[in-house]
């Protein structure tokens, strides 16, 4: 079982980011799949999960410019950010539930500066 995130990189204030998460090893188009995120020196954050049938829900600090999207062919799950500012530099993972419990993958850094 496992997840990879990828897309992260560095940009400045007010572009644009797609992240994507690639999970292998159970099935994935009946998963829920979650973005979190940790900023420097601050707590994990709930950034945004989509559902089986694709709805979504998104936190209220990325709602309106952050989209989720599902690509069950590719086993990939795609995190559409706009509008990136400062706020949004941190470390984001994508994270489901199995049986056996919680899995997530190691990891995409974003990076947001002028």
């Amino acid at each position: 079982v496992q997840l990879v995130e990828s897309g992260g990189d560095w940009v400045q204030p007010g572009e644009s980011l797609r992240l994507s998460c690639v999970g292998s090893g159970f099935d994935f188009s009946r998963s829920f799949i979650t973005w979190i995120r940790q900023a420097p020196g601050k707590t994990l954050e709930w950034v945004s999960t989509i559902n089986v049938d694709s709805t979504c829900t998104m936190g209220d600090a990325v709602n309106g410019r952050f989209a989720n999207s599902r690509d069950n062919s590719k086993n990939t799950v795609y995190l559409q950010m706009n509008d990136l500012g400062s706020e949004d530099t941190a470390l984001y993972w994508c994270q489901t539930t199995i049986a056996r419990g919680k899995v997530r993958g190691p990891g995409t850094q974003v990076t947001v500066t002028s």
